[in-house]
């Protein structure tokens, strides 16, 4: 027995050797620039070294412009001081798989990004590259590489945003466009809490695990405010010679959302928090992988929080075929992201020129048939009729689609076929001529103007001057989408089936940024259908659907509120009002009915009757913030402006990151000429939202009237530059008139009218046209 005990010992050591000499071996781990003693002198030896080069496009206080990164010092950072994915991979094996399939791995390898980033030196030179790379390739930025005579091909571009990337940032604020302070790296810290900046072997890390963590972990990266470094961002006058415009507003978007709980203000109401890293790091299982990290939740298999930060980019998996990364990224966007409702059905309208009004009035006297599925309707053969379709963002916590929305692509397919599957009409379908989206569609995009009135078309940011129209729809909202189609004259059903659907970019972006010759066909995106539902409609009698999956249709309450929140961001105030009182009335003890008749009564203007639903909304559940909110507009419209600040204070109390209920007490508390308190409300805001245009004009006004003048000045430039400018809309209306089918998505309130839409090849039990083009519908 002694014996055997002797030898497992002996074997065990020889195994422990020879694992140590493998992790310590040169080719695994990248040498440090220096050890401890002498780092600080190598570190202002290499930024000699660049200074001496570099660039100073915006001066040398800001050599990272136009990114708003920078480094614990201001100086740079020898990109040798980063260790590389692999090194981490030695004992996180699983992470390191995950990371590598992720968008964040391959941010500055793919091929459409590098095009579109090459397109931006090529016109304005490889400094103004810093405002994309402070996000897609960190080391390069804070390394001093982005220069005219640094080396072109680097290794750590294949590696975008590492592991020591994201585990060095030392702080960070809201502002994003890379809003964060990078650090020297370090994987461990000695026995005193001081980094160690040599090199550190997998054994002596596995020995100081606690120190381990102390140099890579901090409470701050499990919070959304980490991910807005680089998931908001602007587009600053100094790239784009124009001013200051948002460019992707993440952060803001989650923050108002119910996943936040940091706002009264949405519709609905979630019971805990979820933050960025709650949807997008939830737990994978690590398989046959090891990882340090992992653990056994519950007694379940052992897993980490994925590395993969699953998300909507289908396109990177295919590139670099990872079927793992596509399928999970294909699930991410079908699991119960949207609920779309075929909701209603109008029947027989005089005209589609008719007037929105007098269209939206059919909502409010019957003559909108709604819920389908739930009331019985008949229709006649060779009925004209629209359809309205509800799409809920119910499972994203920020909007869709996000982040820069002129290229990418979602959008609602919409058919109506007969028993034999034949399509009869569609809006929303891919063309085959070009694989490009039907510009008739109603897509959750929008569009891009420059100072020509065109589109750009290759996401050139920096030549933006206007949004033309903006139809994404915002976590926990809902869009109204309305189609009019012909019934088959020969009585024949049909099938009305609304698809959601996805694919990563539009076609002439892709294909310019994967370098597909002109001519020579295109580069094949996956397409996703994130969500789908499909309704018969007959001619003649057509009875109530029993038992309606829950999975795939909402409670009838709940398609009467989205289908009012739809309605009410249409500005069709009254159907929406006819609509939350039909909620009202299916749950007379829920508060949130009668407030949302007041909000739709306030956005109509209609103060005086917003009140009476704020009472009772405040009577059945007291001091509930969101009325609360409202209350205090009312009141202050009203002249009670110490009655709204009460009730805004006690909004504040109850939701201190409220963005909307400190700005609304900082006007309230200027309207009394309390500039201490109103600066204070302010600054609030700005603590939040650092970019937020009331704060900053209000705050020039309010530091000239506390005489601090030079803050006031500060605030008055961020404001001049922020601000939109009133000439743009210009850009967007010569865009528009050139582009009728588009035009339509501009506004608010309009029909698909699929009888003009292609009717004549696509159906021809209908009478012929009188338009052979794609009109896309009335207004």
């Amino acid at each position: 027995m002694k014996l055997a005990l002797s030898i497992r010992k002996l074997l065990a050591a020889i195994f422990l050797t020879a694992a140590t000499a493998i992790l310590l071996a040169p080719h695994t781990v990248r040498a440090r620039a220096t050890d401890d003693d002498t780092h600080a002198e190598a570190r202002a030896a290499y930024n000699k070294k660049i200074a001496a080069i570099y660039n100073y496009k915006f001066g040398e206080q800001h050599p990272f412009y136009p990114s708003n990164a920078t480094t614990d010092t201001g100086a740079f950072i020898d990109p040798k001081d980063f260790p590389t994915a692999a090194y981490c991979g030695h004992c996180h094996q699983a992470a390191h798989a995950q990371w590598r399939e992720s968008a964040h791995s391959n941010s500055n390898r793919v091929p459409y990004y590098l095009r579109n980033v090459n397109l931006l030196a090529a016109e304005k030179g490889i400094a103004y590259t810093r405002h994309c790379e402070g996000c897609h390739d960190p080391i390069s930025v804070v390394s001093g590489a982005l220069t005219e005579r640094s080396p072109r091909t680097r290794p750590y571009d294949q590696d975008g945003v590492t592991c020591m990337v994201c585990h060095s940032i030392q702080s960070g604020t809201t502002r994003g466009t890379g809003s964060y302070v990078m650090g020297i790296p370090a994987v461990m810290v000695d026995e005193n809490g001081n980094p160690i900046h040599h090199a550190v072997s997998d054994a002596e890390i596995l020995a100081h695990l606690d120190r381990h963590s102390a140099a890579v972990m901090k409470p701050f990266y499990k919070t959304s405010q980490f991910c807005s470094a680089c998931h908001e961002a602007a587009l600053p006058k100094m790239l784009n010679d124009y001013k200051w415009q948002r460019a992707i507003s993440l952060y803001d978007e989650w923050q108002n959302s119910s996943f936040a709980k940091q706002s009264p203000l949405p519709f609905y109401h979630k019971p805990v928090v979820s933050t960025c890293q709650t949807c997008h790091m939830a737990r994978e299982a690590i398989g046959s992988l090891s990882d340090y990290s992992a653990k056994s939740i519950d007694g379940g298999p052992k897993s980490i929080v994925s590395h993969r930060w699953l998300g909507a980019n289908t396109s990177i998996p295919k590139i670099y075929h990872y079927p793992d990364q596509a399928r999970l990224v294909t699930e991410f966007l079908q699991n119960q992201v949207f609920n779309v409702d075929i909701f209603g059905v109008e029947k027989e309208p005089k005209n589609f020129n008719t007037p929105a009004a007098e269209l939206a009035e059919n909502s409010v006297n019957g003559k909108l048939i709604a819920p389908l599925g739930t009331v019985p309707f008949s229709l006649d053969a060779g009925q004209r009729v629209v359809v309205s379709v509800v799409i809920q963002n119910k499972g994203i916590g920020h909007s869709h689609v996000p982040e820069q929305r002129d290229m990418y692509e979602s959008w609602v397919d919409f058919t109506v076929k007969n028993t034999a599957g034949k399509t009869l009409y569609e809006s929303g379908a891919i063309q085959p001529k070009d694989d490009e989206l039907d510009p008739s569609a109603h897509s959750f995009t929008n569009r891009l103007i420059n100072k020509q009135g065109s589109l750009n078309a290759l996401h050139q940011v920096w030549d933006n001057r206007v949004v033309a129209y903006n139809n994404t729809v915002q976590s926990g909202r809902s869009q109204l989408v309305r189609y009019a189609f012909t019934m088959p004259r020969d009585g024949s059903p049909v099938s009305v089936t609304a698809t959601v659907r996805y694919r990563r970019f539009d076609q002439h972006f892709m294909d310019f940024g994967m370098s597909v010759p002109i001519g020579q066909g295109h580069w094949q995106q996956p397409i996703v259908d994130m969500v789908s539902t499909t309704r018969i409609f007959k001619s003649g009698s057509n009875d109530p659907i029993p038992n309606p999956d829950p999975k795939s249709v909402n409670p009838e309450w709940m398609r009467w509120n989205n289908y009012g929140i739809g309605l009410l961001d249409a500005q069709q105030y009254a159907a929406a009002v006819s609509a939350f009182e039909r909620v009202a009335a299916m749950h007379p003890d829920d508060f949130d009915p009668p407030t949302n008749i007041a909000v739709t009564y306030i956005a109509w203007e209609k103060y005086d009757d917003a009140v009476p639903y704020l009472n009772k909304s405040l009577a059945l559940k007291k001091d509930n913030a969101r009325a609360l909110y409202y209350l205090a507009l009312v009141q202050r419209n009203s002249g009670d402006v110490n009655e709204a600040i009460a009730n805004l204070q006690k909004v504040a109390a109850a939701f201190p990151d409220s963005l909307d209920a400190h700005r609304e007490l900082g006007f309230s508390y200027y309207q009394l000429h309390n500039y201490a308190q109103a600066r204070t409300e302010y600054e609030l805001v700005q603590s939040i939202a650092p970019d937020n245009l009331a704060a900053h004009y209000n705050l020039a006004i309010i530091y000239r009237r506390l005489h601090l003048k030079d803050q006031a000045a500060v605030e008055a430039a961020y404001f001049a530059d922020e601000k939109d400018d009133p000439t743009a809309s210009t850009y967007a209306l010569e865009y528009l008139r050139k582009h009728h089918d588009i035009a339509q998505e501009s506004v608010p309130w309009h029909v698909h009218d699929l009888d003009h839409h292609g009717a004549d090849e696509l159906n021809p039990m209908l009478p012929a046209s009188d338009s052979g083009s794609v009109t896309g519908g009335s207004h």
